[in-house]
């Protein structure tokens, strides 16, 4: 960015969004007016475009009162969509004003489209690069009688993944459950999948994961990791004990009032 864009770009940026704080503070005084509210309150603007990879875009504006929706531009149709009846409000004055109208979707179609290609063509480097995953899978008792199969994706980028468990060659949609695809902190992402099993089962698990066209398959484990909360009263000492896999075992007693000991036990990365 710092080496395509002008010495003076950042400043006209800055001096525009101080334009909008000073218009979105009016704007929020109105609306705790006709809501009669007070106090501490928020008033969001969202604002983008996205290329999809078949070349065709997308466009969005839209407003929020106390991190509700309050009211949606329609591109299409050149109107707003009110949530409610302050809303309305807004709708009224703000459709008035055809040629406000016909700006913002000029600038959500082309404007921020523009920008949008300029940067990526800027940053293709890094934003266009693929990082396959890193797949790992474990299996872990998660009380007694259910086991948990976990499969772990990590290292990956672009974020656009597939995983999934299925069972005995067959997808199994339905019981698996997913956890989001997050940032890992280095320009790569993470995410993972679960599926619990009666672990007397003799079902063949095995974990799915495609990522920029490459297809993996992963074979469920079969030995177990214990990831239980297990308390116990021996000999009136209440002991504790909290075992996580990869991470280490803690473990907690209370004795008499006169000794107290916290011991902490490293278990081997799995």
């Amino acid at each position: 960015m710092a080496e395509n864009l002008a010495p003076d770009h950042w400043e006209r940026y800055t001096q525009l969004l101080r334009s909008w704080q000073q218009t979105f503070k009016k704007e929020l005084k109105g609306l705790q007016k006709h809501y009669n509210h007070s106090g501490l309150r928020t008033y969001q603007r969202m604002i983008g475009c996205e290329l999809l990879e078949d070349g065709s875009t997308t466009g969005f504006l839209q407003y929020a009162y106390d991190g509700q929706d309050f009211i949606v531009f329609n591109k299409d149709t050149l109107s707003w969509v009110a949530v409610d009846n302050v809303a309305q409000i807004t709708k009224r004055t703000w459709e008035a004003n055809l040629h406000e109208l016909q700006y913002q979707k000029n600038w959500v179609e082309k404007e921020c489209i523009a920008w949008l290609k300029r940067f990526l063509e800027y940053g293709k480097d890094t934003l266009e690069r693929t990082e396959p995953p890193v797949v790992r899978t474990s299996r872990k008792e998660t009380f007694p009688g259910i086991t948990t199969l976990f499969c772990r994706a990590h290292g990956f980028y672009p974020p656009e993944i597939f995983m999934t468990w299925m069972k005995n060659g067959e997808e199994i949609a339905q019981e698996v459950d997913h956890g989001g695809v997050l940032p890992s902190g280095d320009g790569t992402y993470q995410t993972w999948v679960s599926v619990d099993l009666n672990p007397q089962s003799k079902d063949v698990y095995s974990c799915h994961v495609e990522h920029c066209g490459l297809q993996m398959v992963f074979e469920a484990p079969q030995e177990s990791e214990i990831l239980l909360l297990v308390v116990k009263a021996v000999s009136g000492t209440i002991i504790l004990t909290i075992v996580l896999a990869g991470v280490g075992v803690l473990i907690w007693r209370r004795r008499s009032q006169e000794q107290k000991e916290a011991d902490y036990h490293p278990t081997t990365s799995q």
